[in-house]
């Protein structure tokens, strides 16, 4: 298995409603995580936000 997405590729985040309130919306991949047992994550980026997010391959779809 291999991440699905690439730094640098823009991609769209659906936030958890779980996990703590996030925008959904178009982000930068900034990097590439290790997986968390289950899922591969990736470290995202907003230009609209001044911090970057850690989100799982499962919240991510090409923009």
């Amino acid at each position: 298995m291999k991440h699905k997405f690439t730094v640098g590729e823009t991609v769209y985040f659906t936030a958890s409603n779980v996990a703590r309130p996030a925008a959904s919306g178009t982000y930068e991949v900034i990097r590439l995580l290790p997986t968390d047992g289950d899922d591969y994550q990736y470290r995202i980026k907003s230009s609209t936000e001044a911090f970057e997010r850690v989100a799982k391959e499962s919240q991510l779809d090409i923009s």
